[in-house]
């Protein structure tokens, strides 16, 4: 079994979320928007702060001192048929509206609450309800993707809190 590590960010403004619509790719075969980002290269394994960092430049032109409070706020596991993947989600806030056109797709500013209305992926889905129901969590989140007996996706969250030294 393999392991795909992958780094998003979600990108703030007030109260828009800058999200990238995407004709297709390797997973679907039909329009949907997600957040910036992708795959870890071989020397970013142990820093995915520094891939997602790479990312937001490489697709949005955005500089990391135009981004503030950037944080690890999740880490999504799913089996992707036979797959491991390993995706850390990252929230900040930008200091200005101006992006670059991107390669990997359409760039465009959506309100908070038109979010969940996009068509996006299970695991993103269940991140930002769970980021919008919970603004202010300071902890980072696990979420493991799973289906229920009824072959329905769901998602079980656990919080990663410090241990204290022995």
């Amino acid at each position: 079994m393999e392991v795909r590590q992958m780094a998003t960010a979600f990108l703030i403004h007030q109260e828009h979320v800058l999200m990238m619509k995407k004709a297709n790719s390797k997973l679907f075969n039909f329009e949907f928007w997600g957040g910036i980002g992708g795959h870890l290269e071989y020397e970013e394994l142990n820093f995915p702060m520094k891939a997602s960092y790479r990312e937001i430049e490489e697709e949005t032109g955005f500089k990391q001192n135009e981004i503030e409070n950037f944080t690890l706020k999740y880490i999504l596991i799913e089996d992707s048929n036979g797959e491991i993947r390993q995706q850390y989600v990252y929230f900040g806030e930008t200091t200005h509206r101006n992006f670059i056109p991107s390669d990997e797709g359409e760039l465009f500013w959506i309100h908070k609450s038109e979010l969940l209305n996009l068509k996006i992926s299970k695991a993103i889905r269940f991140t930002i309800q769970h980021f919008l129901e919970n603004p202010v969590q300071n902890n980072i989140c696990v979420g493991t993707v799973t289906v229920n007996e009824e072959q329905v996706p769901h998602i079980q969250w656990s919080t990663v809190k410090p241990t204290s030294a022995f």
